[in-house]
């Protein structure tokens, strides 16, 4: 019985450690060609592929000779390149496209899933969405249609909701997985629910305001923001000011502003660190901040990137020659072109 527990326990950590391994590469390009690297910018898997996706569920989609597939840490081909279409796997399955038809594969490259559709999204929550001619609805992992494909927009659960449209002339509302619709569709706009709130529009684009609801659709910050972001990091992005003029900054979760809205444009908090830029002029660079809007990178990057398991993948110079690669939390190059 004790060496059961040992084996399993050794099972368990390998796995860990594998599952680790493959959180912890990056596709990179080289030549045309695209590799994974490691955190500290060694090359793991020689670049080899026409197209290669970031690993997810301990696989990643490539495409080799015009065809996908997927490889493990390794760069072991686990699942063959036959498909003209594959998407990261997520919850146990991917969808792909073969022959015109769509349909689910699981980590053995067997077909679980075939629904009739003109597109299969990836499961979230344990649902996936289907385009069926203009209409979306919504599959569990059996392939049974749980909600019925009546919305002309709709979007993949997160945190239990799904954000939902009946048609262009409607607004926008929350249901569940039964398809109950729990939060009324009175939103102008309105984005997925993140860290337990969602930002939503009330008004037209052009002099309509955000703020956040919670899951009962009770507003709990103040619709008074020209645009607001999802929370990232307990931190959301928000702008002050029309779309050519106004600023970003950050807020917390009860609202207030914690860091002033000065940037000509930013990005979501991720791993500590957001990507902004201060000025609107052509030779104004991309640099981090941290929570307390203190500069940790200086202003350098051609465009704005997020952090990724502590690195980014940034270009710093001229587009034309400049320096491609990926860089860690203090701005050093790990690996570049």
């Amino acid at each position: 019985m004790v060496r059961k527990i040992i084996a399993l326990a050794y099972i368990i950590l390998f796995a860990t450690l594998n599952v680790n391994a493959q959180k912890e590469l990056f596709p990179f390009q080289s030549k045309g060609k695209y590799g994974f690297i490691n955190k500290s910018g060694k090359v793991v898997i020689t670049p080899t592929y026409n197209f290669a996706d970031k690993f997810n569920d301990g696989m990643a989609p490539v495409k080799l000779n015009g065809k996908k597939g997927y490889i493990d840490a390794s760069g072991k081909a686990i699942i063959n390149y036959e498909y003209d279409e594959a998407y990261k796997f997520n919850e146990g399955l991917a969808a792909v496209k073969k022959a015109g038809k769509w349909m689910y594969i699981d980590k053995t490259g067997k077909t679980i899933i075939t629904p009739k559709c003109d597109f299969a999204y990836s499961f979230n929550d344990g649902i996936a969405r289907l385009q069926i001619g203009p209409k979306i609805g919504f599959i569990d992992k059996t392939g049974k249609m749980i909600i019925d494909a009546k919305y002309e927009y709709a979007y993949d659960f997160s945190e239990g909701l799904a954000r939902v449209k009946t048609d262009s002339k409607s607004k926008w509302g929350f249901i569940d997985k039964t398809g109950k619709l729990v939060i009324d569709a009175k939103f102008d706009d309105c984005f997925d629910f993140c860290e337990g709130k969602s930002n939503v529009r009330i008004g037209n684009e052009q002099t309509g305001k955000w703020g956040y609801i919670d899951k009962s659709g009770k507003m709990v910050i103040d619709a008074e923001f020209d645009k607001a972001f999802k929370f990232c990091d307990g931190i959301a992005l928000v702008r002050v000011g029309d779309f050519k003029t106004g600023k970003f900054g950050y807020i917390d979760k009860a609202g207030k502003i914690i860091i002033t809205p000065k940037f000509y444009g930013a990005f979501y908090f991720n791993e500590g660190l957001a990507c902004v830029k201060l000025n609107s002029d052509k030779a104004s660079k991309w640099g981090f901040i941290d929570k307390a809007g203190k500069v940790i990178i200086e202003y350098q990057y051609e465009f704005p990137v997020d952090f990724d398991e502590g690195i980014a993948y940034i270009k710093k110079g001229s587009m034309k020659d400049g320096k491609s690669g990926y860089i860690d939390k203090k701005g050093n190059f790990v690996w570049s072109e």
